[in-house]
């Protein structure tokens, strides 16, 4: 199989957390029409994505999609038979290197040893009985005896391994070559079959569409009824997202959440991509999971606010649930004390983090130079140039210690603003109490 060697640039990383959820945002509010149907760029996507696995096909209710299963198993089948008969071969060309090399080096030290042995025994024959140089001729005597010794059982250690060896080692590589052209093959194959629905695609489609208009409209599955009586017991259980924002702090953390919940669907793109890769084109990707776990926690600290206004925090509220609406609000105040101890904390320590993230003299960006207090912040401006930001010989601020090397103080600035988020939601929410407590409602 061929080899993907493809790092993902720092700017396309930090440009796509920001591009792809005002896309989804924009996508969102288009006017939807009065019966859904299937989209010929919505099923290229798919196809160019998920198209391996047939899922463009399954969207476009065909049952071919079930003919490419058996052939993409058949290329994860190949390749872990490929990867099992590489790691065999590898242990045993391994083997064989080391028995070769303990032959090239015992082989010649025997040979000597026996030529040496022969006046060995003649020196010790020819010294006088008990004197000193006897006993030096014997032991030198005994030494070369017990090299030989070793020397052969060495030298018949080795031409066994290497008899074991070298015949695991071919048929190792014969196997590798043989499942890396199933896997191969399969694959082109596959790739051909891309090939002929991306020419069918919009056929398809109009296929599709033709069978939808024939059945008839999915009934909701909501009970109103029931719905009537949960919005009884509790009035925002179906409360929309945009019922919660009553001032600016409100919308500001809605459109905060919205924003940073597309970057979910950017995890199912990347790990669907770091999966293939590493199991389809034997090439795991060193920036996958460091990207993503980075975006998560981001993401956890910006959509605080969203789940605070939403109330979608877990909490036990057996006392709090029935309290009434003025009574909820004097136990928010009371208890507003221990959030801003916590949301205060957050704002200055992340602050702290951020600037020291920055500070960090990786590289010899002015920024770096501004947060040590080196240069003053006019300065840092007019000195700044897109080289800063572009220049992958540039690597100012704190980094992440392997391969990727990406940036990290984005992420701890991403901590501050969950924090100044964080505190502004809190205001509106004791704003919002208060006014509850002087309505009495």
């Amino acid at each position: 199989m061929p080899n993907i060697d493809f790092t993902l640039p720092h700017w396309a990383y930090w440009l796509g957390l920001i591009l792809f959820p005002v896309a989804g945002m924009i996508l969102a509010r288009r006017a939807k029409p009065a019966r859904p149907g299937y989209s010929v760029p919505l099923a290229y996507l798919i196809l160019v994505t998920g198209g391996i696995l047939g899922l463009h096909r399954f969207y476009l209710k065909s049952l071919l999609g079930f003919v490419y299963i058996p052939i993409f198993l058949c290329v994860l089948w190949g390749n872990a038979q490929e990867r099992d008969a590489r790691a065999a071969m590898s242990d045993a060309t391994n083997l064989v290197k080391v028995a070769e090399r303990t032959l090239e080096r015992e082989r010649p030290r025997l040979e000597a040893a026996e030529v040496d042995i022969e006046k060995f025994r003649a020196e010790a024959e020819a010294a006088e009985a008990g004197s000193f140089a006897k006993k030096s001729a014997e032991r030198r005597l005994k030494r070369a005896e017990d090299g030989i010794v070793t020397g052969r059982e060495r030298i018949a250690l080795a031409e066994a391994d290497l008899a074991t060896a070298q015949p695991i080692a071919e048929s190792a590589r014969t196997d590798r070559a043989f499942w890396g052209n199933v896997a191969r093959y399969a694959f082109y194959a596959i790739l051909a079959l891309l090939a002929i629905d991306a020419l069918l695609v919009p056929g398809l489609v109009r296929r599709a569409n033709a069978l939808a208009a024939l059945e008839p409209q999915e009934q909701s599955l909501i009970d109103e009824e029931m719905a009537e009586k949960a919005a009884q017991i509790d009035p925002d259980a179906r409360k929309a997202d945009h019922e919660w924002a009553e001032n600016w702090i409100d919308r500001l953390s809605l459109y905060a959440g919205e924003f940073v919940s597309y970057w979910a669907v950017i995890a199912v793109f990347v790990y669907y991509y770091e999966v293939i890769s590493r199991y389809v084109f034997n090439s795991p990707t060193n920036w996958a999971h460091e990207s993503m776990y980075l975006m998560f926690g981001m993401q956890y600290l910006i959509a605080g606010a969203y789940a605070m206004l939403t109330e979608s925090h877990v909490r036990v509220d057996i006392f709090y649930a029935p309290l009434t609406r003025p009574k909820k609000a004097w136990a928010n105040l009371l208890t507003s004390v221990f959030f801003f101890i916590f949301a205060g904390t957050l704002l200055v320590t992340s602050y702290i983090f951020a600037m020291d993230a920055i500070a960090v003299p990786s590289g010899n960006s002015v920024v770096s130079n501004w947060a040590r207090g080196q240069i003053g912040f006019g300065e840092m401006i007019g000195g700044l140039s897109l080289r800063d930001w572009t220049d992958p010989a540039i690597r100012w601020g704190e980094i992440s210690f392997n391969e990727w090397e990406v940036p990290l103080w984005p992420m701890k600035w991403m901590m501050f603003v969950g924090g100044v988020l964080l505190v502004l939601q809190g205001v509106s929410k004791i704003s919002k109490d208060i006014r509850a407590i002087a309505r009495g409602a």
